[in-house]
């Protein structure tokens, strides 16, 4: 019998993980990923194949795609179609459905890509989120901003993370926004704006079931970090607390409704005055910023490896996530003035990681004991903003 063949888009640098579990399971493993990256790091002695897509700031064309990849398919029986950053779920999508390949398709790719489309199904499903309104028609537009006080948020569709989301601090200042996009005001919601602590689940999802999940509350918001520049961190939630229960609950809920069938999800929540839980965003991948490090920090699980896992399994066969520790871990990542800062000081028995890249400074904290990991984190939070910390604005992507 020939290997499983695994067909992987990559329009970024990342996935290195899954490229080496896919080939330690047997599989046979192509990467297609930018002309810009032809010459990055990859992990060539775990890739059979590597082909390269012309672009233009990463940006594909389909038709391109789905004829160079048609070709490759006459000599390559493609089993798997396996997106390994977000930009990439559509890809794949629109290549299953044109190649008939099983996996996530067109449909259910966008509720894991259109913050429009996410919202709207979350909604139907009666998961609490934020007032949204599509940015399409002006009259419901100007009623939905009557009747909603500022602040708003104005999000891209399509775009990852916190790219291109702006502060909304008045109507006016909407429509001042609203007015410079033209003819891209569709590809924009328009959200009111909800202070309080923002939350992520990372998730392993076997036959529609939720088969692991971790939650962790992030230090500032994203969105914060990326626009104004701030030490980033996140830490895991104690176990069978009541913000655990409650998210872990959500987010089943959300996946389920989503129709995520197989793969990993990074889901954010967002905590209301009022203690409401309010569903923000969702992926199906791997979550960035090292977040898949803090997990395997507090679990011993890698979720690049399980991904793998999972996709390599051969029909019928059902996945189960191997035995895991519960312990705690808290991740810090912040730009640095130095470009290559020293943590040396950082030594107490309980760092277990380090980040290792040009003008920035990061590592994660792990224990059994939640209030130690707690304690570590506000001291070192505050030794970096004195150590390291560089006060421009982080970059659009997250180091992952």
């Amino acid at each position: 019998m020939s290997p499983l063949c695994i067909l992987c888009l990559a329009s970024y640098k990342k996935g290195d993980e899954f490229l080496r579990q896919a080939r330690r399971q047997g599989a046979r493993v192509v990467l297609l990923t930018s002309k810009c990256l032809e010459h990055a790091d990859w992990p060539r002695d775990s890739i059979d194949e590597i082909y390269f897509i012309p672009d233009k700031d990463k940006d594909w064309d389909m038709r391109d795609v789905i004829a160079g990849v048609s070709y490759l398919a006459r000599t390559e029986p493609l089993d798997r179609i396996v997106a390994l950053d977000d930009f990439d779920v559509e890809r794949a999508a629109s290549l299953r459905e044109h190649l008939r390949i099983p996996g996530m398709g067109e449909t259910t790719a966008r509720y894991f890509r259109d913050k429009l489309a996410m919202r709207t199904r979350a909604a139907e499903a009666g998961i609490p989120i934020p007032h949204f309104a599509h940015v399409l028609n002006h009259a419901r537009l100007h009623a939905w901003l009557d009747s909603h006080p500022p602040p708003y948020v104005l999000k891209p569709r399509l775009q990852a993370g916190a790219i291109g989301i702006k502060k909304v601090a008045s109507p006016q200042h909407f429509w001042e926004l609203a007015n410079a996009l033209g003819d891209q005001q569709s590809y924009y919601v328009l959200e009111q704006f909800i202070t309080g602590d923002i939350f992520h689940v990372d998730t392993i999802v076997w036959d529609y079931k939720v088969v692991f999940a971790l939650a962790s509350r992030y230090g500032r918001p994203p969105m914060e970090v990326s626009q104004e520049g701030r030490v980033f961190s996140t830490r895991t939630l104690p176990r069978a607390s009541q913000e655990e229960e409650a998210l872990l609950d959500l987010n089943g809920q959300l996946l389920k409704n989503l129709g995520l069938k197989q793969g990993v999800s990074h889901s954010e929540f967002i905590q209301g005055a009022d203690g409401t839980f309010y569903f923000l965003e969702t992926s199906a991948r791997v979550g960035g910023a090292h977040i898949v490090d803090l997990v395997h920090a507090a679990t011993g699980l890698n979720l690049w490896h399980e991904w793998a896992r999972l996709e390599c399994l051969p029909d019928g066969q059902a996945y189960r996530p191997p035995p895991h520790r519960t312990d705690y871990a808290a991740l810090l990542i912040s730009l640095a003035r130095q470009p290559w800062p020293d943590l040396a000081a950082y030594n107490d028995p309980e760092v277990v990681w380090r980040l290792n890249k040009i003008n920035h400074a990061g590592l994660i904290v792990a224990s059994p004991d939640h209030a130690r990991v707690e304690a570590l984190l506000k001291s070192y939070t505050d030794r970096f903003y004195n150590d390291f910390f560089a006060s421009q604005p982080a970059p659009d992507r997250p180091v992952d």
